[in-house]
């Protein structure tokens, strides 16, 4: 089969495309008159909240719906030819050769029993019918084309040898072994560390330019979009709802969702304080309960009575003088979309007040065989905290950011009793805790430290109600003495998380994403907590239902003054709600400060990478582009002298190999910012702004 050499159109072109998934009880439409066009070389990026449609129509493109999926309307043409019309043979030939997907979740592409050099080269071995020494060769090109060390070691692995940001490079290389014509990615960041994310993305960039790649996008992360796509398309509720180029819809937004959505993530100037998120109000309609009329009318600023509710079939309309710019609204042209936002609701900055908790030389060592599958023989010590010291206080946010592996998580389990330290101290109210597990903890200590976990699915017991988790937690903490004072305080807490209180019968499995972590929050806050950690609790959900929760947390802690200690990757969402922050790398803090200082230069080298890598959805910023070789160094082989020397790219500037050999003093700058580091004052000072707003 001729490869693109010989067609000159659109690689992919989805016209007027709906999709059905059909249940004992009715048809439920996933995608209902959606058109996109991929040209040669172009990337296309396919944005939406979960559930819109976005990977529905991925699999589409793949012919791959399952038994329950079809396409009941429009049509999907991959250079030229539509999909529908050809036979399994020809699918299978297209499928992986010209057409490749790399999914959200590396292992589930890679097979764990076989090598990868083997699962490699069974691609152009298959597809191509070359020999095993010309597949190797080929396979060792892309391994090398991915910027993984030693390709002919990772040839020889297995996947579980690998990291999680390595694993998604072999796909890519996986997916590219043919050379395809059309690469769809579906959200293949969304489980990698922001570092690991940006060098993933610079490799995908590079390689569409190098083989000629068409890419189709799929992402909720609008800043991702924009420094990967050349065109975007909107999706909301199975439609598409605006298309254009990313210039164009950026900066010339033509829907109201899509400025909804820029609304509620956080750019840089949004504040907690004098400029808070905009949530979007209300619920995305479940597929069988959609609206008459438009499908965002009911959570619309726009919205019309009689005109925007009508039911009638709304059609994408052209946008005037912009390059294939459409949006599916009837008032585009009425409404003044420069008009300056409705800000949300000011608050008053909380002065932070007396110091809660305080951590001083805190270390946590495990021990672990050597050779982990048989254990015995030699032990290895793994220092998973270094030498952690800082204070928190009544009322502040403190976030705790680093990449995976940084010891975040080991220290909120050490918080929690869910581990004791090896050395150092934990002061809660003056009170030593470090050393009392949780077991051995008294009531008030256990209802003082609680969590808020990152997957709200694994904290919720799905066989019992929404109402009686929250009263079980009450009873632990020995709230109320009845079981209807109990009851009343219960459907106070979820009055706090503002859940309806009939959700109280509900079952975890009936609840969405975002709800299920309020009931996580509402949990946490059943004892009056005084210290809550929250571990990611926004990341596994949408940008709108993100801005809605990080509101909520704000305001339960301006009314119950908690120290919230909040442990994330994103900093975007570190900078919108965060008074200190307190920056780790394999254990150790290299810097500390407050939100100001830490996001202005001089940074700690570690801090500048972090800052670089953060994909930012706005087209006036300009960032200097910084990315990191190498994978983090496991912490139970951590390099020799300071832990960030492998990585980085000031070490030039300190003389005599120091950075190697020693690992650097704590370094106080001015008012308490303090950063881990060997680099002189003259070198500090030269730091420029790694993210600069761009002159008109």
């Amino acid at each position: 089969m001729n490869k693109l050499a010989d067609y000159d159109g659109p690689i992919l072109e989805i016209n007027k495309l709906s999709i059905s998934f059909f249940t004992r009880l009715r048809e439920i439409p996933a995608v209902m008159d959606f058109s996109v066009t991929v040209q040669p070389g172009e990337a296309v990026g396919l944005v939406g909240e979960s559930g819109c449609g976005k990977s529905t129509v991925a699999l589409g493109v793949m012919q791959d719906l399952g038994k329950n999926g079809r396409i009941v309307g429009g049509s999907i043409k991959f250079k030229g030819r539509d999909l529908a019309e050809m036979s399994a043979e020809e699918l299978r030939d297209i499928r992986g050769n010209e057409i490749a997907m790399i999914y959200q979740e590396p292992m589930a592409s890679l097979n764990p029993a076989m090598k990868i050099g083997k699962q490699l080269m069974e691609v152009p071995m298959i597809h191509e019918g070359v020999s095993e020494k010309e597949a190797y060769a080929r396979a060792l090109e892309v391994v090398t084309d991915v910027r993984l060390p030693d390709p002919e070691r990772m040839l020889n692995s297995f996947p579980h040898q690998l990291s999680g940001g390595q694993q998604q490079r072999i796909v890519i290389a996986m997916a590219l072994m043919s050379k395809p014509a059309l690469l769809i990615l579906d959200e293949p960041t969304t489980a990698l560390d922001v570092t690991v994310e940006a060098a993933v993305v610079e490799l995908v960039k590079d390689l569409g330019k190098k083989y000629g790649t068409s890419m189709l996008f799929i992402s909720h992360n609008l800043g991702l979009v924009l420094e990967t796509c050349d065109r975007l398309c909107v999706m909301y509720s199975g439609e598409a709802v605006e298309r254009g180029s990313i210039k164009d819809v950026f900066d010339e937004m033509q829907h109201p969702y899509t400025q909804a959505l820029f609304r509620s993530i956080p750019l840089p100037g949004a504040d907690k304080n004098s400029r808070p998120l905009v949530a979007i109000p209300g619920n995305f309609p479940l597929p069988h309960e959609r609206p008459s009329g438009c499908n965002f009318g009911p959570r619309c600023d726009y919205f019309e009575e009689g005109r925007c509710d009508k039911d009638i079939v709304i059609p994408m309309s052209p946008v005037r003088g912009n390059d294939r710019h459409e949006t599916r609204c009837l008032k585009f042209q009425e409404i003044d979309w420069n008009a300056p936002i409705t800000v949300g609701e000011q608050k008053e900055k909380t002065a932070p007040g007396k110091v809660v908790l305080k951590m001083d030389n805190l270390k946590k060592y495990y021990e672990v065989a050597a050779n982990a599958l048989f254990g015995g023989g030699e032990t290895k010590v793994v220092k998973a905290n270094e030498t952690l010291s800082f204070e928190a206080r009544e009322s502040e946010t403190l976030a705790i950011v680093g990449e995976s592996g940084c010891g975040k998580s080991t220290f909120a389990k050490v918080l929690m009793g869910l581990e004791t330290a090896t050395e150092g101290q934990i002061l809660l109210d003056n009170q030593n805790i470090e050393q009392v597990p949780i077991e051995e903890r008294d009531t008030k200590t256990v209802s003082d430290v609680q969590m808020v976990f990152q997957n709200p699915f694994d904290t919720l017991n799905p066989s019992m109600t929404v109402g009686r988790q929250i009263m079980r937690a009450l009873e632990i903490f020995g709230i109320g003495n009845s079981e209807a004072e109990r009851k009343k305080k219960m459907l106070e807490l979820l009055d706090l998380v503002k859940l309806p209180r009939a959700f109280a019968d509900r079952m975890p499995r009936q609840l969405s994403g975002g709800q299920k972590q309020r009931v996580g929050i509402a949990r946490a806050f059943a004892g009056g907590a005084r210290i809550v950690v929250a571990d990611e609790p926004v990341s596994a959900l949408d940008v709108s239902v993100q801005a809605a929760v990080t509101d909520l947390l704000m305001e339960i802690q301006r009314n119950e003054k908690t120290t919230l200690l909040f442990i994330s990757h994103d900093l975007s969402i570190v900078r919108y709600l965060s008074d200190r922050v307190m920056v780790m790398y394999l254990g150790h803090v290299v810097e500390l400060g407050d939100t100001d200082q830490v996001f202005s230069p001089p940074y700690h080298p570690y801090t500048e990478a972090l800052l670089s890598a953060v994909p930012i959805a706005d087209t006036s910023i300009e960032k200097e582009h910084i990315v990191l070789e190498g994978d983090i160094p496991s912490a139970m082989n951590p390099p020799p002298g300071c832990p960030f020397q492998t990585r980085c790219r000031w070490k030039s500037e300190v003389p005599g190999g120091l950075c190697e050999r020693e690992v650097p003093p704590v370094r106080q700058l001015e008012d308490g910012h303090q950063i881990k580091c060997h680099l002189s004052d003259e070198v500090l000072e030269r730091m420029t702004p790694v993210i600069k707003i761009a002159a008109e």
